[in-house]
């Protein structure tokens, strides 16, 4: 299976977006762009256009198919991140005990900080117990205007 890159420039930086020609593996903020597939399939097409909307405040969820890799917690962790509405943030704790585990909050975190697609997976949406802002791979200022844009869009309609 052929995979395929391709990029979208956002307001807080460069997203790369990564993907076969049915599913989106990747979503992350990168310093500069690597070559880009020479031809970009329409799943690609549509993950740029989706994250587009969503900076645009136009999106509040996305519809795409994703080919999520990593171990059976993680994909719990992941599982419950798509549950975090938009606009809101919960804690670190609160998805361990979502999951059934609740002293498992630097798992958590570790799991957290390996999402492949950011913004898609909202692990902007997780902050620490007492409001905090932490661990975020795309730095801790992204996140922050992640979580205004969102609050921004809710306030506006």
């Amino acid at each position: 299976m052929k995979n395929y890159k391709t990029y979208y420039q956002s307001e807080i930086g460069l997203i790369e977006i990564a993907g076969t020609e049915q599913e989106i593996w990747a979503v992350e903020f990168v310093e500069k762009a690597a070559d880009p597939s020479a031809e970009i399939p329409p799943v690609l097409q549509e993950c740029q256009k989706q994250i587009d909307e969503y900076f645009q405040g136009k999106r509040r969820e996305f519809q795409l198919p994703l080919r999520l890799e990593g171990t059976d917690f993680q994909k719990k962790v992941w599982q419950e991140l798509m549950k975090i509405p938009y606009g809101q943030a919960v804690s670190y704790a609160d998805i361990a005990q979502d999951i059934g585990n609740p002293n498992a909050v630097r798992a958590v975190g570790q799991a957290n900080h390996r999402n492949p697609v950011s913004i898609i997976l909202p692990c902007h949406r997780v902050i620490g117990r007492r409001g905090d802002l932490v661990g975020y791979g795309g730095g801790l200022w992204r996140k922050e205007w992640l979580l205004r844009h969102e609050a921004r869009c809710m306030a506006d309609g």
